[in-house]
């Protein structure tokens, strides 16, 4: 009997110590809510690849050089010849930092340049931009730089 009265007794202090799990109901008649996305060109690893244009009709990109990507490689498809402008910004105003080497989808490249490019794409498909310091100068660039690209057409 001693036995019976204890279980029966943690049994009453278990079911005591439960708690009701009573949730307010979700109204389905709220509308869900949605950012919406920015497409952007981002650089992942020590590639930027260039896909979406802002409203002006260029692709502009932010990219890090650092001791580990002492090279960047800005990847983009041309679809049409024409000529492609573009520039590198430095965060910091000037530095060691250049178009290193253009490369056109038949592998051919040219290159050095500086940090203004404005060359004629004849080919179509995709291209690759080498940006990364001279290797001619002192004091490689270390840090953030922004990418504008224009591709006109002829």
């Amino acid at each position: 009997m001693k036995n019976f009265s204890m279980l029966l007794l943690s049994v009453f202090f278990f079911s005591c110590q439960q708690k009701e799990n009573k949730s307010a109901p979700v109204p389905t008649s709220d509308p869900i809510i949605t950012k919406k996305q920015v497409k952007e060109n981002k650089q992942v690893g020590d590639t930027i690849y260039m896909d979406f244009k802002n409203e002006k009709g260029l692709f502009i990109a932010e990219g890090v050089i650092d001791s580990i990507h002492s090279r960047v490689y800005v990847k983009f498809k041309n679809e049409d010849s024409g000529n492609l402008k573009a520039n590198i910004i430095p965060t910091t105003g000037k530095g060691n930092i250049r178009f290193n080497q253009i490369i056109s989808p038949d592998n051919a490249s040219d290159g050095p340049f500086g940090m203004d490019l404005n060359i004629a794409l004849q080919q179509k498909g995709n291209y690759i931009i080498v940006i990364g310091h001279s290797q001619m100068a002192d004091n490689p660039y270390w840090g953030k730089f922004r990418v504008e690209m224009e591709s006109k057409k002829e």
